[in-house]
């Protein structure tokens, strides 16, 4: 295996990485706003309206069914000879894409340790993927399984785009500076999430006023989507750069069966680094309950608190420009106490805004708000410090592939949260102590965390040591 000096002292002089740096920062900006706008906010609305017209379509050539209700849930439609409702159509959909990104994030992170070739692939998938979410505002009528298609592209490029964007970072930072540079693109990420999720959502809200319909400003905000992360990824490719030699020299074909070779060393050597995956365990643990944090606040406001619509769309906004402040402060916390004391106490304040969310008095709409802040505050900054101190204890060459276990290890445990708050809502009848169960996963992340050996987990990855950890 021939590999050159990647530590980032080899990348230059500190003008030259903070170059780097600079730009790297730019991608998070840039693919923000496809889990945000369209993950999160739009496509899932669309593509299930979309999906009734196809199931209403269907009765009309059929006959009566029950898609004469309103109700989503009564209204099938099928795929592949399986029928099911068109409201589940989003939560389908979701599980698909997450299993297509677990079987192939990590051939695409072996074949960039292997090859090198990262900045090509960042900006091969990214334009991809930017495509394919542009595409989606062509989806309409009753073509439900084109905006399926192009989602499940979109997000395996997503996917594959911000492994191979990770692992950048240990390469183009030292070990001082990569808490600093990491919280930096976070906060980055959300504020440049949030502006283009603001302008998407005031195109929506007044839609009347440019003479346009809903649908079409859906629409229009998929193609936008698209445009800002192709557009903003410019920047990092004109900036970063390689910094190793690649692992081998096929080409075409055997670059893949390459890739799977160097896939199976790493799985075979993962376990020489029990505390690297210690950490990565207790991570997944932590993460899921944040995930489902995020995922379900929307829900809890609409269906226990019983806010209306605008003040959701407002706390999500509240949320995304919060969170790049809250980036920030993580950062100055890192920098201050080490990246490990200030995920545990980000992880304390996770616990109090989850016994403050308990509280929170139906229809008060201020003190929801008041909730988003505190989310905000702590949402992006406990895995932003937590990407920067995963990097540390990636053995040097295989950046790429570890992170594309980080990755996939996120999604492949993200069932567990949505399970548990949907299980407790479903027995206890209340959506209150479904919320306050998700207190255990920070308590639990908190506790083992106290337990990782942060320093020796570095040394033994062959990594140098920061000053703060």
């Amino acid at each position: 295996m021939s590999v050159v000096d990647s530590s980032p002292e080899s990348a230059g002089t500190a003008p030259e990485r903070l170059r780097e740096q600079r730009g790297w920062c730019w991608y998070d900006w840039a693919n923000s706003v496809f889990p945000t706008s369209v993950g999160t906010v739009f496509l899932s609305g669309y593509l299930t309206a979309v999906a009734k017209v196809e199931a209403q379509a269907d009765t009309a050539r059929n006959g009566p069914n029950a898609c004469a209700d309103s109700s989503l849930q009564q209204c099938d439609i099928s795929a592949f000879g399986v029928h099911f409702p068109a409201g589940s159509l989003w939560g389908y959909l979701l599980s698909i894409a997450t299993v297509v990104q677990v079987l192939v994030l990590p051939v695409m992170g072996a074949i960039a340790d292997r090859t090198q070739n990262k900045r090509r692939m960042l900006g091969g998938f990214a334009f991809a993927g930017s495509l394919a979410t542009a595409a989606l505002g062509f989806v309409g009528g009753s073509d439900w399984s084109l905006g399926v298609v192009l989602f499940i592209l979109s997000n395996i490029c997503w996917g594959s785009s911000v492994v191979v964007y990770y692992s950048f970072l240990p390469e183009i930072a030292t070990p001082d500076e990569r808490d600093a540079v990491s919280a930096r693109g976070w906060a980055f990420g959300y504020l440049g999430g949030g502006i283009a999720l603001a302008i998407q959502l005031a195109l929506f809200i007044g839609h009347d006023a440019v003479g346009i319909s809903e649908a079409t400003a859906v629409r229009f905000a998929f193609v936008l989507s698209g445009l800002w992360w192709a557009g903003f990824t410019l920047i990092p490719l004109s900036r970063l750069r390689r910094h190793q030699a690649p692992h081998g020299g096929e080409h075409g074909a055997g670059i893949i069966v390459a890739g799977f070779k160097e896939l199976g060393q790493t799985f075979k050597s993962a376990r020489l680094f029990p505390l690297t995956l210690a950490f990565l365990f207790t991570y997944l643990i932590y993460t899921d309950g944040i995930s489902t944090v995020a995922g379900v606040s929307a829900q809890y406001g609409r269906d226990e608190l019983k806010l209306d619509e605008t003040v959701l769309i407002s706390t999500i906004l509240i949320v995304q420009f919060v969170a790049f402040f809250g980036g920030v402060l993580h950062g100055w916390g890192a920098k201050r106490w080490g990246a490990k004391r200030t995920i545990q106490i980000s992880l304390l304040v996770w616990i109090v805004v989850i016994g403050f969310a308990y509280f929170v008095q139906a229809g008060q709409q201020f003190q929801f708000y008041g909730l988003a802040v505190g989310i905000g505050l702590v949402l992006g900054g406990t895995n932003a410090l937590s990407r920067s101190l995963f990097s540390q204890m990636v053995p040097p060459g295989r950046e790429a592939q570890y992170f594309s276990l980080y990755e996939i290890g996120e999604r492949s445990t993200s069932w567990l949260g949505p399970l548990v708050f949907a299980g407790v809502g479903q027995a206890t009848g209340s959506f209150r102590l479904a919320i306050i169960s998700l207190v255990v996963f920070f308590v639990v992340g908190f506790v083992l965390m106290i337990f990782v050996p942060v320093r020796r987990a570095i040394e033994a990855s062959g990594n140098p040591v920061p000053v703060k950890v």
